[in-house]
């Protein structure tokens, strides 16, 4: 069983950036992963994801702004997020499917404030 464990959120201005960072405790090059986001009293969304090739597709609300990389040697994913808005604010988590089931971190918060 895979675990997946994000970092690097925490509070920034509008316009600020933050990176994320997903690290997997076993192998994960073959599969596609993603990041989504749970904005207080929504659904949980996709923002983006990346494929075992490293294609990549975002969610129109984050495209131009944010990106999401991986290092294969790291079992990491990453998700540099730029010009960051309040309406970005959201517990972001990353994503993992294996064989039909979903695997999920804990979640990292990231507010975007004045």
């Amino acid at each position: 069983q895979v675990q997946l464990a994000e970092s690097g959120g925490g509070s920034v201005q509008p316009g600020g950036s933050l990176r994320l960072s997903c690290a997997a405790s076993g192998s994960i090059n073959t599969y596609a992963m993603g990041w989504y986001r749970q904005a207080p009293g929504k659904q949980r969304e996709l923002v983006a994801r990346i494929t075992s090739a490293g294609s990549t597709n975002y969610a129109d609300s984050v495209k131009g702004r944010f990106t999401i990389s991986r290092v294969y040697a790291k079992n990491t994913v990453y998700l540099q997020m730029n010009s960051l808005k309040p309406e970005d604010t959201a517990v972001y988590y990353c994503n993992l499917k294996i064989a039909g089931v979903d695997y999920w971190g804990k979640g990292t918060l990231v507010t975007v404030s004045s």
